[in-house]
């Protein structure tokens, strides 16, 4: 299909979600161009996209950046927590920035934040109107983070701004699933700690095609916000355990000690794992979006290629 939509620009496109969003929008007719460290076609740097600007036919930036922050092989320094924050605050700001000095204006920025901003609780329920941002190192970075991303007053009113609140992106090729993928196939997977916390999740072609429907959403300026990017239906680790290892035919019997992740990412950290939120997709819903995998067992099952929706375009 000829890139007949017009062009986005996809900050730290080449990562888990950005692969997944690049392919999914030029099968429907974009150009994409990613803004990367790494040189190459299609590709602009950071420092390019200061001197030079947007692509003149530019329709819409998503920015994606940012440093892994579950890394195995980086330790919770403060250093590395500064990488974290400045690789996501630091990438919004440019981008926010390019977007200022276009002579032609994208119709719509989209931006990444976590689920990290809703505090842990086995309890509560959050929708895009709960409040949280201010308890911790995740949750005041996604403050920061959303922040960044903010345009002058006289330019919010012409191009869309949009947030997607991830939760953990689940699929074959990334993110959590490959980190598990290899214990779990050899029986040697099981729930972390207790295994009762909520486990806010959307499998990767969901969180694809829920940026896909922020790009497109021109002819609803309501759609436009906050957005959780999460699956309807919440479950818990324990859940998700057995659903991933019933998809593989594999036993999961073995628990995760918290202290065991304590450990080797550090607390503060480890709570991405250890604790959790059940967070609802309630504006998504309501603004019409479709999930082709809300539960926790399609999902598995797609991921391990028994069974793959038949509208899935990833």
């Amino acid at each position: 299909m000829s890139a007949r939509m017009g062009t986005v620009v996809i900050g730290g496109g080449t990562g888990f979600i950005g692969s997944a969003l690049s392919s999914l929008l030029k099968r429907n007719g974009y150009s994409v161009i990613l803004v990367s460290r790494m040189p190459g076609p299609q590709r602009l740097s950071w420092t390019d996209l200061a001197n030079e600007g947007l692509p003149k036919d530019c329709k819409a930036v998503v920015n994606l950046a940012g440093q892994n922050v579950l890394d195995p092989t980086r330790r919770w320094t403060p250093g590395f927590k500064q990488n974290v924050w400045s690789s996501r605050v630091h990438t919004n700001k440019a981008l926010a920035k390019a977007i200022t000095a276009a002579d032609k204006k994208p119709e719509v920025f989209v931006t990444v934040s976590g689920v990290g901003y809703y505090k842990p609780s086995l309890t509560e329920e959050y929708t895009e109107d709960s409040p949280g941002g201010n308890f911790d190192f995740l949750s005041n970075l996604c403050t920061e983070w959303e922040a960044a991303a903010k345009l002058p007053a006289e330019i919010e009113s012409s191009v869309r701004r949009v947030v997607i609140r991830s939760g953990i992106v689940l699929g074959r090729g990334g993110g959590m699933i490959q980190q598990l993928y290899i214990p779990f196939w050899f029986g040697l997977g099981g729930p972390v700690g207790s295994g009762l916390q909520p486990l806010p999740w959307i499998h990767i072609t969901d969180m694809a095609r829920l940026f896909h429907f922020a790009i497109e959403g021109k002819e609803n300026k309501n759609l436009q916000g906050i957005f959780n990017g999460v699956a309807p239906n919440v479950v818990s680790n324990k859940d998700f355990t057995k659903s991933f290892a019933s998809a593989l035919r594999r036993p999961a019997f073995i628990p995760v000690p918290l202290f065991a992740l304590n450990i080797a990412f550090g607390e503060e950290r480890a709570k991405i794992m250890t604790e959790g939120q059940n967070v609802k997709p309630k504006r998504a819903l309501e603004m019409g979006f479709r999930f082709l995998y809300p539960d926790i067992d399609s999902a598995c099952k797609a991921i391990v290629g028994v069974k793959k929706h038949e509208e899935d375009p990833l």
